[in-house]
């Protein structure tokens, strides 16, 4: 028993002298100053706490602009591609279109330049219709009515071509006429037929 209490009485003057050190002005300034450095340490720690957060914000938001940047940028190389091979397409089109329409235009220029010269071709013969029309038709009927007045003939023009028919109409009777040339000579043909003619005038 006198051991115990011998103890529990070092133990309250342990404490007593602990509580007179902490009463002394010299340990409260020494606390108030490790209160002051931990007070100023866990200030400076918040700071830095809070820089750190914000530049790391700044990070992340700056790695998802360029991130954006860069997807947009992808979007619109991939737009410029396709929008540069529609127009390579059509380059091509239009090159085809326009090599047919060049060939379509020199088949037409060609088509053109004969039309015209069947045009300057259709003239000429126009011209020589025209001409035979005016100088050797009439003549042609001169004669055939001359023959027709001195042998008094009137010849069938749709005969086959070696075979001559006609009628001649003498003064009292018709007489029909109708030579195979094939089978006769011109001088006999001609013979027969001047036979026709009256030698009365």
């Amino acid at each position: 028993m006198k051991r115990r209490a011998t103890m529990l009485q070092d133990v309250m003057d342990t404490g007593e002298s602990m509580v007179k050190i902490l009463k002394s002005s010299k340990a409260d300034d020494e606390l108030r100053k490790v209160r002051e450095k931990q007070q100023c340490f866990f200030e400076r720690h918040l700071d830095t706490k809070k820089t750190i957060t914000l530049v790391l914000n700044g990070v992340v938001q700056c790695e998802d602009e360029a991130s954006q940047k860069l997807l947009d940028m992808e979007g619109q190389k991939s737009q410029a591609e396709r929008e540069l091979d529609s127009l390579e397409q059509e380059l091509l089109q239009c090159t085809a279109r326009s090599q047919n329409m060049d060939s379509e235009l020199q088949f037409l220029q060609r088509e053109l330049e004969s039309l015209r010269d069947s045009e300057q071709e259709l003239q000429t013969l126009q011209q020589e219709v025209d001409d035979d029309t005016t100088e050797v038709i009439p003549s042609a009927i001169y004669v055939a009515q001359l023959y027709h007045k001195v042998t008094k003939i009137k010849w069938e023009y749709d005969t086959e071509p070696h075979v001559l028919r006609g009628v001649h109409y003498g003064a009292d009777l018709a007489t029909p006429i109708n030579i195979d040339t094939s089978v006769r000579s011109r001088c006999s043909v001609s013979d027969e037929l001047w036979n026709f003619v009256s030698t009365e005038w």
